[in-house]
């Protein structure tokens, strides 16, 4: 078995929760030496954010180039010993052959995939079908998150049981197309059960780096893993003004 391949089977065991209470932390890096820092600090694996990696790269977020942003997943791969999962957005447009190749070229061993774009939520069927050549593409290869978008993406005055209710319908097509996880983002915290009850398999939750609610209390409504998406970076990025602000 290969490096890369046994840095996939690591990263899928990690999913694989020992207790309710605890599930599997990923910060997210932007750079090398975010991702050293966060090794350093003990985390098993990393997953990178794709909006902090595009302010890292000088970008808004969902403008970074495929180049760019693949050319920087590379980066922080080489940096740490780590299994890392990136966040390619909704794929650039690349087919799914391509796609799964160029993220194996960075070393990552994982991916992020979203259901919308352009602000609108994408055919649920018509996305499964999607997800399906890249799962036969990257067959074992890669640990493939697939976002959900229906708490983000949803009119203002949606139920956010509702919401639930059309996340749960997508996870299931997208795990029945071979998604490894399901990442139904913006979800707020008290429908965490109403997902877990609903869910096959890892489902992954946006965390806060306040630490409010805890990890251990995320995990015990249902969280198998927690990202957090561009909190870490915009975090560091305030912390550089005030001392900045204090050189002056």
């Amino acid at each position: 078995m290969g490096r890369t391949e046994s840095k996939v089977e690591t990263f899928r065991a990690l999913h694989r929760r020992k207790a309710p209470g605890d599930p599997l932390v990923l910060p997210g890096p932007w750079d090398a030496a975010s991702a050293r820092v966060c090794v350093e600090a003990g985390f098993p694996a990393l997953a990178t954010p794709s909006a902090a990696v595009a302010a890292g790269l000088g970008y808004e977020d969902g403008d970074t180039p495929a180049d760019e942003m693949f050319a920087a997943v590379a980066r922080i791969v080489r940096a740490v010993d780590v299994p890392v999962s990136a966040d390619i957005e909704g794929g650039y447009g690349i087919a799914p052959g391509e796609l799964v190749e160029r993220l194996l070229e960075t070393g990552a061993v994982g991916c992020n995939l979203e259901d919308s774009e352009g602000g609108v939520l994408k055919d649920p069927g018509a996305h499964a079908d999607w997800l399906a050549e890249v799962r036969r593409a990257a067959a074992d290869r890669l640990f493939v998150n697939a976002r959900i978008d229906t708490f983000i993406r949803a009119p203002g005055d949606t139920d956010p049981k509702q919401a639930a209710e059309q996340a749960i319908e997508r996870a299931a097509a997208y795990v029945a197309a071979g998604a490894d996880c399901v990442y139904p983002i913006g979800a707020p915290v008290d429908v965490l059960p109403l997902l877990r009850s609903g869910i096959q398999g890892p489902i992954n939750v946006h965390g806060t780096v306040t630490g409010d609610p805890s990890s251990t209390a995320l995990g015990e409504l249902g969280a198998t893993r927690i990202t957090f998406g561009p909190g870490l970076q915009r975090e560091s990025a305030r912390a550089l003004r005030g001392i900045a602000a204090g050189l002056r």
